[in-house]
């Protein structure tokens, strides 16, 4: 598993090292040299031991375990050996390699680095393959679950077994957990509220947490394997969490930023689209070209959101009614069934993002009475209003195309899991997933 990775970077290291070497011998230096007959050939030898030993140092390419931590290494690791250089020449006082040498192998080699590093790293998740999880919850929640790890699982996890609370209790010498995990090779134990108030189950998962099994709350199971927030694990208080557009006042403005220059963009190809959209309603979708619906934004403030009709006019600019839409509603035209599986219907958003009632990304507007009817009905419905409405959002990307009040609750737990870790990594990620599914045309 490991051979490959660091054959790579140590090869790469030398290839990178004496080609740059070769190249400033006989096009750079004037005269020009004879590299290997010089000096300097043995100079690019020690640097490139240098350049090994420094990603031996910062564990490349087996010990980062993210992609974070791979950049970082592949980073540090050639600037390192590139000041070690640096310092041994001027201690010399002589400049024994070309800067040439010096800094340009260091740029080449970072992401070469990082390939390595991610070929490693990627083995070894294929190695270990996926967790094998025990539960300790009630059976309410376990269908859910299972349907979420085979659909939509950040990670990848087979639930092996679940038991009641109670039943994970130690009796008489005998320890449930213990031996459940010895026998099904387990290598992650969750509890839910009521196991974690047990004493005995607690004391048997702190031996297994000592023991290298990774021990979860059921709701940090569910944010790290599934990407969401369970709603039956919330409370008031479990909410006062950091938001980014709130609580981080760089964060705001970049992503503003970010947003304006997107609906620029979006406003070319709005222009673009106008036409033959335009055209395609004389044709086969005859009405309004636009439609303007009443939605909900951050703080609550009612907005008008802006599409390309894709369903039959009522007269007054707005769709036949404002009822649930459904996947194959029978109101959506042949254009506009268009219109939606390619998403243009969606480009005239670009005026509400340059004015500020929406963004890039978000939880989804909903009109004023869903608005109404779902925060009497769910919990905590009305915290997705405290940041700026998206074009697309984290729920979007993750769960299927939803029309009734299951589907709003499945999403609002979507929802809490951005607003918990809304930052500009999470949004530049959920806008990659979005154009990968248009050009799969995925519903969103």
């Amino acid at each position: 598993m490991r051979r490959l990775p660091r054959f790579l970077l140590y090869v790469g290291t030398a290839v990178v090292v004496l080609g740059l070497g070769k190249i400033h011998a006989s096009r750079i230096a004037d005269p020009p040299y004879d590299f290997t007959g010089s000096f300097r050939f043995t100079w690019s030898l020690a640097y490139i031991v240098l350049l090994a030993l420094a990603a031996y140092a910062f564990g490349l390419p087996d010990v980062p375990r993210t992609a974070k931590g791979v950049v970082t290494a592949a980073i540090s690791a050639p600037v390192a050996a590139a000041l070690a250089i640096s310092v041994i020449e001027l201690a010399l006082g002589d400049a024994q390699l070309p800067r040439f040498v010096v800094f340009g192998s260091a740029l080449l080699l970072t992401p070469w680095y990082v390939g390595c590093g991610e070929i490693s790293r990627g083995r070894r998740v294929r190695a270990e393959g996926r967790a094998v999880v025990l539960m300790v919850a009630a059976q309410g929640e376990v269908e859910m679950i299972k349907e979420d790890l085979a659909l939509g699982a950040e990670q990848a996890a087979s639930l092996v077994k679940v038991i009641a609370p109670r039943e994970a209790e130690a009796d008489n010498g005998d320890r449930p957990l213990l031996r459940l995990v010895d026998q099904m090779g387990v290598t992650v134990l969750v509890l839910d509220r009521d196991a974690q108030s047990l004493p005995s189950v607690v004391s048997q998962a702190a031996l297994l947490h000592q023991a290298g099994v990774k021990v979860r709350t059921l709701s940090l199971f569910y944010e790290e394997w599934l990407g969401k927030l369970p709603l039956a694990e919330l409370e008031r208080v479990s909410l006062m969490f950091d938001i980014g557009e709130i609580h981080r006042a760089r964060y705001g403005r970049v992503k503003r930023l970010m947003d304006i220059a997107g609906g620029v963009l979006a406003l070319f190809a709005l222009a673009f689209a106008i036409p033959f959209v335009w055209f395609g309603d004389l044709l086969a979708n005859r009405g309004p070209l636009f439609y303007h619906q009443a939605r909900v934004g951050k703080n609550g403030v009612v907005f008008r959101i802006h599409k390309f009709r894709s369903m039959r006019p009522r007269g007054d600019g707005e769709e036949l009614d404002s009822s649930w839409t459904e996947e194959h509603d029978p109101r959506i035209t042949t254009l506009g069934r268009l219109l939606r599986s390619s998403h243009i219907d969606e480009l005239p958003q670009a005026w509400n993002i340059i004015r500020g009632e929406l963004s890039l990304v978000g939880p989804r507007p909903e009109q004023p009475h869903y608005v109404e009817e779902l925060s009497k009905k769910l919990p905590f419905y009305d915290l997705r209003h405290l940041v700026r409405p998206g074009l697309t959002g984290w729920a979007q990307v993750k769960y299927h195309y939803g029309g009734d009040e299951a589907d709003a609750l499945e999403k609002l737990q979507y929802e809490f899991y951005y607003l918990r870790h809304q930052r500009l990594s999470l949004d530049l990620r959920i806008l990659g997933r979005t154009v990968r599914s248009v050009f799969r045309r995925e519903g969103l």
